[in-house]
């Protein structure tokens, strides 16, 4: 069974022979682990690592399932669980009614609260909130990814809304025109971009300038929050507009730039299959200073890790807001 199959590269890094050899040998000695717990296995053995410390295992499970379509190994069976992207059952509860209409400004509900969802009863009133609200329903992100609920504290604390921060596309013909990446650059610097993949006003929500308060509250937190939870400073936020929906205003207040649209192709869809997918406008929002010279500066690996390698989950050419 030969290798010119196989993928060779696993988030941008070559894979060795070497690598290959212990990918197949794990696999054969683990075969009661389910997939996720072989990913996180090979990870530990071979040093597949964040540089957080955490093994890559979800994006390495399903490099070895590309393994085991090309006929390089036999993976144990799937059990039951969530994929990456599909939507997933969404509650349905009181929690999740409309509220009462809230109207007026932003000072008369403020403060607005951006709190990072952590608890089962939070994750389950995001994926509530839009499953039902948002057009694009919820799906199961890919790679690295934080959610946030948004609260009114006036004149009663509730939530007003819901935002999702991911990895981001895997390639973006405008943005690396804007920061002037040749493709080694963007594999070594792409983890340093995170992904506006969801955001949700609720609909009972009639607060002027609502939107773009919350998407500067947005910029200004998630580079710190980013950093605690998987070790990398992200540089710029990006982010993918409907133009056939919205016309990116909020964005616009919030001093996000456009940079131009997207072909239209779907997640990882590095070989032109999906062509009936809506283009969209490419908005991004600086999180340092020169953020496009920083995203060009080959940096050091960090200890314990392979290089700077957009390991934190590219999500493809198409990720969706």
């Amino acid at each position: 069974m030969g290798t010119t199959l196989v993928s060779t590269r696993f988030c941008g890094q070559e894979v060795t022979e070497a690598e290959l050899a212990t990918v197949r040998q794990v696999v054969a000695e683990f075969p009661g682990l389910s997939r996720m717990e072989l990913g996180a296995t090979v990870c530990e053995v071979v040093g597949w690592l964040r540089p957080s410390g955490s093994p890559k295992a979800r994006e390495c499970r399903e490099w070895l399932e590309g393994l085991e379509a090309a006929g390089f190994l036999v993976l144990p069976g799937k059990q039951h669980g969530r994929q990456v992207g599909a939507g997933i059952p969404v509650p349905v509860t009181s929690q999740g009614e409309p509220g009462l209409p809230l109207e007026g400004t932003v000072r008369e509900v403020a403060p607005i609260l951006l709190e990072l969802v952590t608890t089962k009863a939070e994750r389950r009133l995001w994926r509530e909130l839009v499953g039902r609200y948002h057009y694009l329903g919820h799906a199961v992100p890919f790679g690295a990814h934080l959610r946030y609920l948004v609260w009114a504290s006036r004149p009663e604390r509730a939530v007003v809304g819901c935002v999702q921060v991911s990895s981001p596309a895997w390639r973006m013909a405008a943005r690396e025109l804007w920061i002037g990446w040749d493709d080694a650059t963007r594999t070594a610097n792409l983890q340093r971009i995170i992904n506006n993949s969801r955001f949700l006003l609720l609909p009972w929500v009639r607060v002027k300038n609502l939107a773009s308060y919350v998407l500067a509250q947005v910029a200004r937190q998630v580079g710190a929050d980013w950093l605690e939870q998987f070790g990398v400073e992200p540089c710029l936020l990006e982010t993918l507009v409907d133009a056939e929906r919205f016309q990116g205003t909020c964005y616009r207040a919030a001093g996000w730039t456009m940079l131009g649209s997207t072909t239209g192709r779907g997640r990882m869809d590095r070989e032109h299959r999906k062509d009936d997918l809506v283009p969209k406008r490419l908005f991004v929002k600086p999180l340092v200073v020169d953020a496009p010279a920083r995203l060009r500066a080959v940096l050091p690996s960090p200890p314990g890790s392979k290089a700077n390698d957009g390991t934190l989950s590219p999500s493809g050419t198409d990720g969706r807001r």
